[in-house]
Formats: C-alpha cells, sequence, structure tokens
C-alpha cells in the first residue's frame, strides 16, 4: 500500500505532445517530445500499438513529470504518460477539457 504522502511525491502534471518520432530500435514504441508550458520534455512510449501519430499530435496528456530519467532500447525517456490498458489494447489519460499546460494533477 501507499500512504498519502508517498502518493503526494508524485508531480502529475498536463502536457500536450508536440512532437511524435518513431523509436530508431523498438518496433511499439514512440520518441515523444511533450510540452509543460514552460519547458519541454522527451518522453518514450510503448503505445504505437495503440495509436497513430496523427491521433497523439497536440493532444493533452498526463504525465508523471518528477520520474527519474531512465533509458529505453538507447533513448533516454524524462518522465512518463499515464495509460490503461485492458484487452482491447491502451487508453491514455487525458483532461475531460483543454487546461493551461503544466496544471496539477490531484
Amino acid at each position: 500500500m501507499v500512504n498519502i504522502e508517498e502518493f503526494k511525491k508524485l508531480e502529475l502534471r498536463v502536457a500536450r505532445v508536440k512532437e511524435i518520432q518513431d523509436h530508431p530500435n523498438a518496433d511499439k514504441l514512440y520518441v515523444i517530445i511533450v510540452d509543460l508550458g514552460d519547458r519541454t520534455k522527451q518522453i518514450v512510449a510503448g503505445i504505437k500499438g495503440s495509436y497513430t501519430k496523427e491521433e497523439l499530435l497536440d493532444k493533452q496528456v498526463i504525465l508523471v513529470d518528477n520520474l527519474e530519467p531512465a533509458i529505453l532500447r538507447g533513448v533516454e525517456s524524462q518522465g512518463m504518460l499515464l495509460a490503461a490498458s485492458d484487452e482491447t489494447g491502451i487508453a491514455i489519460v487525458s483532461p475531460q477539457r483543454q487546461v493551461k499546460l503544466g496544471s496539477v494533477v490531484k
């Protein structure tokens, strides 16, 4: 179990997908540049089988902003998109309406 103080350590923020490229070393991964309003970040996400680049471009997403960077198949990821998955695929978590980039998700 995670207590509320541990959960509060996660910085969840609204970001907008600014650029998407195919990962050079993985068929199921995208390399995505997200805009947080005051800065951009590069993330690697395994959502290629569920979303086209056109579906993702300009989409608002929820980002774990303070995740320690990781190298995924040779490319640095500086955060993580929130998504749900079931037998039909992956669904990105996104605000129901447009909100200011960088807004804190509570």
